[in-house]
């Protein structure tokens, strides 16, 4: 297998790093004021939020947002904010209120992935893709110089192999996060070698599913990736296309039994100028349970025991009632935050979380499950931009 790059990984040089880092531009979707309190404690200085585009701000103007970004880029490269660290993974260490949830930045061949439900590839989707959501983020990524990584892989190594086998060398960054993330300590991996060969060990073996690494998080992400690399291969020479930058992704691999890794539902929040509504017209059989809250108020109802149907059920339901009566879906993923946003107005459904246990089972027999299924953790657990590399040839 060549499904696994050992890369060269650019770090800031001088940065404050409580400021360079910043949470997964798709979270906090429908808080502007987190995002601003971002904005404000970033202003002036070199961060990952001059990088990125929080999907909040997706309709304001986005070319200008998207200039201003590729300019950043090319100034950060060009003024030395960036130091390029040699060639090898980094070991993360991330502490949150879940604990210390372990991960290897690396990268990944994008001709070993695939978001296309069925497929055998061994980087696969794990939700399935909403197709009209990747043009925006291409205009984004089309012409950047850099990527900045918050796509999270999963890997199924229950005798911790992998991370058994690592070799410490230098701590890279060891610091506080900002807006409540936690910790995070980054290593350099002394054995990236070893430790690819780990990985390739857990899908080895006669008439075993060679699926290597299901994402966890950033589907829509490394999709985005996926189609510029296909639309760049079209104009580059035969002898290029081995070794160019922006065939490989960078992600973080967290093992599906890191003690830290929680599955957390994503639920849905529905704004309707009826809420009540909305709640009333939600009936599902079952014995598993889920909750509606309206108005800031909870009540559980019956939901069906297999979790995805139930899911894809719901779906269909939203969006029906939408097509019907006005009114959009967001995707929250904490609890006290729905139940929060539901006090000004809107109507919200409260969903059980998967088992990670049948996980990679249910992958390989069933491919994707419906999109935003679920999380790994809360929404200040994500993933934080840190590390970048270049995918310019």
């Amino acid at each position: 297998m060549n499904t696994i790059k050992i890369p060269r990984i650019l770090l800031p040089e001088n940065a404050d790093m409580s400021v360079w880092a910043v949470n997964a531009c798709d979270q906090f979707t429908s808080d502007a004021d987190y995002w601003k309190e971002v904005e404000r404690l970033t202003a002036g200085k070199p961060s990952a939020y001059h990088l990125i585009f929080p999907e909040i701000y997706l309709k304001d103007d986005p070319a200008a947002r998207i200039a201003a970004i590729n300019a950043t880029m090319e100034d950060y490269l060009k003024s030395g904010v960036f130091k390029e660290i040699n060639d090898g993974f980094i070991l993360v260490e991330r502490t949150t209120g879940a604990g210390t949830r372990r991960g290897i930045v690396l990268a990944i061949d994008l001709e070993d992935y695939s978001f296309v439900k069925g497929a055998k590839t061994p980087v696969r989707s794990t939700e399935a893709t909403i197709l009209e959501r990747i043009p925006p983020r291409v205009e984004i990524r089309k012409n950047a110089p850099i990527e900045l990584p918050h796509a999270m892989l999963l890997y199924n190594d229950e005798k911790n192999v992998v991370l058994n086998g690592v070799k410490r060398g230098e701590v890279l960054y060891d610091f506080e996060l900002n807006m409540d993330g936690g910790k995070i300590k980054g290593t350099y991996i002394a054995n990236s070698e070893e430790v690819r060969n780990a990985f390739y060990s857990l899908a080895a073996g006669e008439g075993k599913d060679k699926l290597l690494f299901a994402v966890g998080d950033g589907n829509h992400s490394l999709a985005t990736a996926k189609t510029c690399w296909e639309n760049l291969k079209k104009s580059l020479p035969e002898d290029k296309i081995p070794n160019h930058p922006a065939r490989y992704a960078l992600c973080e691999a967290v093992n599906i039994f890191d003690g830290a890794l929680n599955f957390e539902p994503i639920h849905r929040l529905v704004k309707t100028s009826d809420p009540e509504k909305f709640a009333q017209s939600l009936t599902f059989c079952g014995c598993g349970k889920a909750e509606i809250a309206v108005n800031g108020k909870v009540y559980a109802v019956n939901f069906p025991e297999d979790i995805p149907e139930g899911i894809r059920m719901l779906d269909e339901k939203i969006s029906a009632y939408i097509n019907e009566n006005g009114g959009e879906v967001d995707y929250i993923h904490g609890r006290g935050e729905l139940i929060s946003l539901t006090a000004r107005g809107a109507a919200g459904v409260l969903l059980p979380p998967i088992k990670k246990r049948d996980f990679f089972d249910t992958i390989i027999k069933n491919g994707n499950l419906p999109r935003k299924t679920f999380s790994m953790g809360e929404g200040n657990e994500k993933r934080y931009y840190i590390e970048a590399k270049y995918i310019k040839g």
